[in-house]
């Protein structure tokens, strides 16, 4: 089992990596070794319509008429959920931000909040590799012109997170296209653990 010290030492981090990287295995690993909760952007906003608040009603009225969250109210959103006393030593991001608009959206949420980040992961894997990956899981909807317009709209809006948060000295890449364990060492090597942590880990969560 990771030490006690490791499961405490808590972190800020971005997830970032293109739709079939293998973000929610790795992510959940590494909220296991910092001790943290994995936020999603669906996370997010299903939790903010349970709690049938004035923000959570505004977004069930939004996702009710099949329109898109818009970005001021998914920054409210993102803003509450931060602030909720779960987050407060840090958290996991996934699928938030997705544009450059969201990412200075969010560095005001936490200099509001006397708050930095401490890291943005990219799990990076070619293209012809994601597609391979994803029609393997053979999901209906995983036709290969489906596949590829994801990827074109992940390069197009999200990938310039990349050179965004390289200029802040805040990225940090991963190799995503080797055996998940390889992934998985590599990632939490970042966090300071080895591959003997990495095993553990990844067995908890697979027996979770």
């Amino acid at each position: 089992m990771a030490d006690a010290a490791s499961r405490s030492r808590g972190a800020r981090v971005v997830l970032l990596g293109p739709p079939g990287a293998g973000k929610g295995t790795q992510g959940q690993v590494l909220c296991q070794h910092l001790g943290v909760p994995a936020i999603s952007t669906g996370d997010m906003l299903r939790e903010a319509v349970a709690e049938g608040t004035p923000l959570g009603n505004k977004v069930q009225g939004i996702m009710a008429s099949g329109a898109l969250v818009d970005d001021a109210t998914m920054a409210d959103v993102v803003r509450e959920r931060l602030a909720k006393p779960d987050a407060r030593r840090g958290y996991l991001l996934d699928g938030y931000p997705r544009t450059l608009p969201q990412a200075e959206t969010l560095a005001g949420i936490l200099r509001d909040a006397a708050q930095e980040l401490d890291a943005v992961l990219l799990v990076d894997v070619p293209e012809d590799e994601l597609v391979r990956r994803t029609l393997l899981r053979g999901r209906g909807d995983d036709k290969e012109d489906v596949i590829r317009e994801r990827l074109r709209v992940y390069r197009e809006k999200t990938a310039p997170l990349i050179g965004y948060y390289r200029e802040r000295g805040l990225l940090r890449e991963i190799d995503g296209n080797r055996p998940v364990e390889d992934v998985t060492a590599g990632m939490l090597g970042l966090f300071g653990a080895g591959r003997e942590v990495s095993s553990e880990v990844n067995n908890e969560v697979a027996g979770a």
